[in-house]
């Protein structure tokens, strides 16, 4: 559902150790010698990145690496570089422009997507295909789509709790953060409900990255190519008041969208749609466990709120948790189509570029003690969901999603607590997406709020 933020790329880190290039890094001119360059993509460094982020921002603003994949790129880590680049006309999102070789350009994007021809999606195209697809869809995302959708969120968020609030301990991850925009974004599609099962195993699949069988990814995408392209199929014959059948009658009437993009599009909203969710509810909640007294405040301002589930706090809070350790480590790749100049760095033509959105909003030049986790703060205008024409198209819905989940656990679940020891927790591999593998949790076992329901029926 993203425009901006989008699926994590495939590469976890390979082992808990420098890359050679950033052992060999030195010190550029004016920076402390005595200081070593940080120690990039290692497991340490995706439990905790913000250090490091911190040491780039001050001596290499915009820094040239070697990721583990292999490929180069730049990466862009003070705010106001990073909001410059990002609507920058000149830094292109066809990976077509990228300078390297066919199998170079093969390691960026979203794995699995150029053999299931799935390119020609929002995340891969410049203006004007990107404006006309972006128009097609962006009509179900609108603020009154996602107000009327709301209500099912909602009944999602406490189907989900109910499945486990009697157990008095959950995955947070596995039985809310991951299955809920799932299930959300398969309604806004139009996928029936007997099918959003194979939906869930084959996002599950790519959320793990490294974690799965080997080709386990590229085989999922596969699938779920094979099942949307059947559904659009099904959607002409017998359409519905669904974003996919909205995308054929669009087409229909005269917008030109090919069978392969409107693929490509369902399968990037269901894919980029998701992730970015998990990891706000998971990211966001950890750091509600991990600041008792931030977690205490919001409690309290919601069961103050005249209205269930909403609150001045809600609001702030949300926005910063996005800006403290947002879902989106890393925007996803650019390429310069001509020379040029950022942040006092030549960026020739041809050369990926990746704007470190987690490290911008870290950024002290812009945000006022920046490593503290503040709900009310007012000045927030962070790039959690990117910024421009690629701005996230699917925030609403998102923003939707984590502030029902988070409240109903704050609700429902008044004692929620840290079940592991954080040094135990673990972070998923790969640049882009930012989020936890499992956050274990324990509270006093509740009741469920519809007895008899069960899953089977989302």
């Amino acid at each position: 559902m993203n425009d901006s933020p989008a699926p994590s790329t495939p590469e976890p880190p390979a082992c808990p150790h420098a890359t050679p290039q950033e052992e060999a890094a030195a010190a550029p001119d004016g920076a402390d010698s005595a200081t070593p360059a940080p120690e990039l993509f290692t497991w340490e460094f995706a439990t905790d990145p913000y250090p490091a982020y911190a040491w780039l921002r001050e001596h290499r603003p915009v820094h040239r690496t070697v990721l583990p994949s292999g490929v180069e790129a730049w990466l862009v880590t003070r705010y106001g570089d990073a909001k410059q680049a990002l609507a920058d006309t000149r830094l292109s999102k066809n990976p077509a422009h990228h300078a390297e070789s066919p199998h170079a350009k093969g390691k960026t994007g979203i794995p699995g997507e150029r053999k299931a021809e799935l390119m020609t999606h929002l995340l891969n195209i410049d203006p004007p295909d990107h404006t006309r697809l972006r128009r097609l869809v962006s009509k179900a995302f609108t603020p009154r789509r996602v107000a009327e959708f709301a209500p099912r969120v909602q009944e999602l968020t406490d189907r989900l709790i109910d499945a486990f609030v009697e157990e008095g301990k959950a995955d947070l991850i596995h039985d809310l953060a991951f299955p809920l925009p799932i299930y959300a974004i398969c309604d806004l599609l139009g996928v029936p409900e007997e099918d959003q099962d194979d939906f869930r195993d084959w996002a599950g699949m790519m959320i793990r990255h490294g974690g799965g069988p080997r080709g386990g990814v590229a085989r999922s995408v596969k699938k779920m190519r094979g099942y949307l392209a059947e559904l659009i199929h099904r959607k002409r014959e017998n359409p519905g008041d669904d974003l996919i059948s909205g995308l054929i009658r669009a087409s229909d009437h005269g917008e030109h969208l090919t069978e392969n993009e409107a693929a490509a599009m369902a399968f990037i909203l269901l894919f980029a749609g998701f992730e970015t969710t998990v990891n706000l509810i998971g990211n966001g909640m950890y750091a509600l466990l991990r600041h008792p007294g931030q977690r205490s405040r919001l409690q309290a301002s919601l069961e103050a709120s005249p209205v269930p589930g909403e609150s001045e706090l809600l609001d702030t809070g949300i926005e910063e948790l996005l800006r403290y350790d947002g879902p989106v480590e890393m925007a996803t790749w650019r390429y310069a189509t001509e020379p040029l100049t950022l942040g006092g760095e030549e960026i020739a033509a041809g050369d990926p570029v990746l704007v470190v959105l987690a490290a911008a909003d870290r950024d002290p030049e812009r945000f006022d003690d920046p490593d503290t986790l503040d709900l009310a703060r007012r000045d927030n205008q962070h790039l959690g969901y990117g910024h421009g024409i690629h701005y996230c198209l699917g925030a609403p819905l998102a923003r939707l999603e984590g502030r029902t989940a988070l409240a109903t656990l704050l609700r429902r679940l008044p004692d929620l607590r840290l079940a592991a020891d954080p040094a135990d927790l673990r972070w998923r591999g790969g640049l882009i997406m930012r989020g936890l593998r499992t956050l274990p949790v324990a509270f006093e076992p509740g009741e469920p709020t519809a007895k008899g329901d069960s899953l089977s029926t989302l």
